[in-house]
């Protein structure tokens, strides 16, 4: 088994598949198989694999000692995005934004600066049988803009399956005895929660890393944002 690699609705981000690829330390992007006799394949030989640019989940599983990594859950919507935050294991909602286009993508940028996030988590919706749907196509243009804007501070972006979870959300908050009007408020908020478990119950295994084709928002990526020193003193 591979990751794959395609072009998504030709926005300059490519999306790579973590398949369970994840879990062995020998993956290299040869993989890949990519043809060097394109122009536009040559491009790709800055491309990194997912174990250089590894999702936070990730990194735990790999190293129990590993510190640092907030990660952003983000359920999108039409006109409501609900947003998740975890920092460490715990994950809990944060706030629902009603915004669209630019102005939500500088609020969630805004968010993971004062929340010292270095990743994001989005749902992509896809059918009972894990099949894409047309929705799946218009989040993946909304996050290929946002992933080159995330890159350019040397942040990640990811998609993760997000089926069922705004099921899950209102059952949750049902249990958690919220009553119908603050469920209504707060179940894009709790829908994030859920993709934020939901990819780290998996160690972030079948999440897509969505790269952005620029070689040096690709290189940004692999460095990293700049280390927390709360995290690593000096």
């Amino acid at each position: 088994m591979s990751c794959s690699l395609s072009y998504a609705n030709q926005l300059p981000f490519f999306s790579k598949r973590a398949s369970t690829n994840l879990l062995f330390p020998n993956f290299t992007t040869s993989s890949l198989q990519l043809d060097s006799d394109k122009p536009c394949r040559r491009r790709l030989r800055a491309l990194l694999s997912i174990q250089e640019i590894p999702p936070n989940a990730l990194r735990r599983k790999n190293d129990p000692l590993w510190r640092g990594g907030f990660s952003l859950g983000v359920d999108l919507g039409l006109s409501r995005s609900g947003v998740a935050l975890s920092k460490g294991f715990a994950v809990r909602p944060l706030t629902v934004l009603e915004l669209r286009g630019q102005k939500l993508e500088v609020r969630l940028l805004e968010i993971a600066e004062n929340e010292e996030v270095d990743e994001f988590i989005i749902g992509l919706p896809k059918s009972w049988d894990g099949k894409e749907t047309p929705q799946s196509n218009k989040v993946r243009s909304v996050v290929g803009r946002f992933a080159v804007l995330a890159a350019h501070r040397g942040w990640r972006v990811y998609l993760q399956d997000e089926h069922g979870t705004s099921t899950e959300a209102t059952n949750r908050m049902i249990d958690m005895g919220l009553n119908k009007s603050t469920r209504q408020k707060k179940v894009d908020a709790y829908a994030a929660v859920m993709v934020l478990e939901r990819y780290f119950s998996t160690f972030g295994e079948g999440t897509e890393l969505v790269l952005p084709k620029q070689s040096d928002l690709q290189e940004k990526l692999q460095r990293g944002p700049p280390a927390d020193i709360d995290f690593y003193p000096e």
